[in-house]
């Protein structure tokens, strides 16, 4: 930046310079005084009308300024200097002086004669480092290498600020053994990975667990995107990548880390169309620079992507990228591990409990738990707070899971009525069917898109759903459709993501799990992933029309059936309907201590911060996702 910006102003200080120079010399029309012809001049000092004059030599004759009886100015120009002009000066009274010719410096001539051309090949130069993008190095840096190297005083991340993720950790720390003391590995003929490349949702961390390898060891570490390497030049992207490695050979042992690398890494052929191809090019030579005839001893690269299925497999092949490491998203005690380190950064209160925050997120990533944090601090700093306290956290927890509330809403209390059986539909079929998440909490204060939330969290991390939990799932979608049709003898758009969400569980059912006897083990639906250009645009669904028909009506048969089921509980309990759904129109949110008591048959217990009445009208709307939601509900 400091570079550019002295450029910048070298470039614009020179032409200044040269123009000022120029105008001075050239542009003698600036003085003062008006411009009369020589002939006029010599009339008005014959008729004794001009009292001074001031001759002033040039190459070309002489430059004259007068004083007139009337105190007025007026300049001449005489192509040589007349020596009669004198004579009729002194016999005409006018007082004059001579001053002789200016001799011009060398550096003033230089600036006249090459100026205009210096400037000229300044403004070029100045354009062509703004193309390239400046930099060091001038006009020869378009091919250096953008990767920006941390050393030893630069990086402090180590494994200590890297949590969540143990096994992850456990696969790198041996390329920290072999920066640190290479002949362990070498003098029993082991090779250490050459490449590593870490895969993973967004926010799980690769890009810190890569940075803490080389705090860990205490060697250079080279960063750079993989969209750095690609420019419109053809060429430059493996002009960059061949600088790199030479960079990094100097600084050998180091690390590389490249992130993104599906920016560069894509399939080669993949692609619409012919011609040359920068991408391709750039990731050819980084496949020859990985892996061809010289040998890169000590320098490891390191790179981070959440689409592995995008990448050529000759980038994957052993002796390139030997190693993948799947960095996944954290379990609850790495949650918990993640949160005490996004803690030590903010005052807490002695109420806090990370494991209890941990249960209640889950499918976090690292990068949400940071965004909790950071959360609830600021709901402390908003209270004036002196440190962060559970209900901080309770508070940013509901904000992430189901959207800021929206309290300016005002609904007309026909909705809020309608959105308080909605939801109550939604708790009560999750409280009656085996294998549901347990309701946290209900709501119909609405929150970010949603006008109405039931929130379940599942007790513990689950990694598949079985059968039944997807068909007890599928009726809890339904619960809030089916309140409105028992209790308010309408229906409404409130439950179209309800819809959308329960078809999509049954046709997954159907089409890729399996569920059914009718059709059995096997799969009817294609990829529905993103399109790969050059390899899945050409994909043919090889499924009959008659097969897609009992496809359609297996879905149907799942649909009506369990709608059968949610609605035969909802009309088997409608006195804990109608207390349920009492008690979101006075406190607007119940929780699942309150939800407990009304299955129970006893009377709800008083919210927890003692309040008895609502404060102002809501309603149902639409839901947010995941696991079971309505256009007014919304379950976590």
């Amino acid at each position: 930046m400091n570079n550019q910006w002295f450029s910048k102003v070298a470039v614009w200080l020179v032409i200044a310079l040269v123009l000022f120079t120029v105008f001075k010399q050239f542009d003698r029309s600036t003085a003062p005084g008006s411009q009369i012809g020589y002939s006029e001049f010599l009339e008005e000092v014959r008729a004794k009308r001009i009292r001074e004059v001031v001759l002033q030599e040039n190459p070309g004759g002489a430059d004259i300024e007068a004083l007139t009886t009337d105190d007025k100015k007026i300049r001449t120009t005489a192509t040589y200097l007349d020596r009669g002009l004198v004579g009729d000066l002194i016999n005409n009274g006018v007082k004059f002086k001579v001053k002789p010719r200016e001799e011009q410096s060398l550096i003033t001539s230089l600036l006249i004669s090459w100026g205009p051309m210096v400037l000229l090949i300044g403004v070029w130069v100045y354009f062509m480092r703004q193309m390239q993008g400046g930099g060091k190095g001038g006009a020869f840096s378009f091919g250096k290498s953008r990767a920006r190297m941390l050393d030893e005083s630069n990086n402090t991340v180590t494994f200590a600020d890297v949590a969540g993720c143990d096994e992850a950790k456990e696969e790198v720390k041996e390329l920290v053994d072999f920066l640190k003391d290479p002949q362990k590995f070498q003098k029993l003929g082991g090779r250490i990975p050459r490449g590593v490349l870490m895969v993973g949702p967004p926010g799980t961390g690769k890009t810190l667990l890569a940075k803490s390898i080389a705090g860990e060891a205490k060697v250079p570490f080279f960063s750079i995107s993989g969209s750095d390497f690609v420019e419109m030049f053809v060429g430059v992207g493996a002009a960059r990548v061949r600088d790199m490695f030479e960079q990094a050979k100097k600084n050998s042992p180091c690390i590389i880390f490249i992130d993104e690398i599906d920016a560069v890494g894509r399939h080669r052929g993949a692609g619409l169309g012919g011609g040359n191809d920068e991408r391709e090019q750039t990731l050819n030579q980084m496949l020859v620079e990985m892996d061809g005839f010289e040998t890169n001893l000590g320098v490891i690269v390191v790179a981070a992507t959440n689409r592995p299925d995008i990448l050529d497999p000759a980038l994957l092949r052993p002796g390139r990228f030997d190693r993948q490491v799947y960095v996944t998203l954290p379990d609850v005690r790495g949650r918990e591990q993640i949160l005490t380190v996004h803690m030590r950064k903010v005052p807490i209160g002695q109420d806090i409990r990370a494991d209890i925050l941990a249960r209640g997120t889950p499918g976090f990533s690292g990068a949400d738990l940071a965004n909790l944090v950071n959360e609830a601090a600021l709901f402390a700093a908003r209270r004036n707070g002196r440190v962060v306290e559970m209900g901080d956290f309770e508070k940013a927890k509901d904000k992430i899971m189901m959207g800021p509330e929206r309290k300016s809403m005002i609904m007309p209390e026909e909705e809020r009525r309608n959105t308080a059986y909605h939801e109550a539909g939604h708790a009560l079929v999750a409280r009656l069917l085996p294998k549901t998440d347990p309701v946290h909490k209900v709501t119909i204060i609405p929150r970010g898109r949603a006008l109405g939330v039931t929130m379940q969290l599942p007790e513990g991390d689950r990694y598949s759903l079985d059968k039944e939990r997807m068909l007890s799932t599928i009726s809890v979608l339904f619960g809030g459709r089916i309140a409105e049709e028992v209790f308010m003898n309408q229906m409404t758009t409130g439950a179209s993501n309800d819809f959308e969400r329960a078809t999509s569980i049954a046709r997954d059912m159907v089409t890729r799990y399996g569920m059914t006897d009718e059709l059995g083990p096997m799969v009817y639906a294609e990829n529905e992933g993103e399109v790969f250009l050059g390899r899945s645009i050409t994909k043919q669904v090889n499924v009959s029309e008659e097969t897609m028909q009992k496809v359609d009506k297996e879905i149907r048969k799942i649909i009506d059936d369990r709608y059968v089921v949610a609605r035969r509980l909802i009309e088997d309990h409608q006195d804990k309907m109608h207390a349920m759904a009492k008690a979101l129109l006075e406190w607007e949110t119940i929780d699942a201590e309150q939800i407990e008591d009304i299955m129970e048959g006893r009377p709800p217990r008083l919210p927890k911060d003692g309040s008895s009445s609502s404060s102002r009208s809501g309603g149902g709307g639409s839901s947010t996702p995941p696991v079971s939601s309505g256009g007014a509900a919304a379950t976590v």
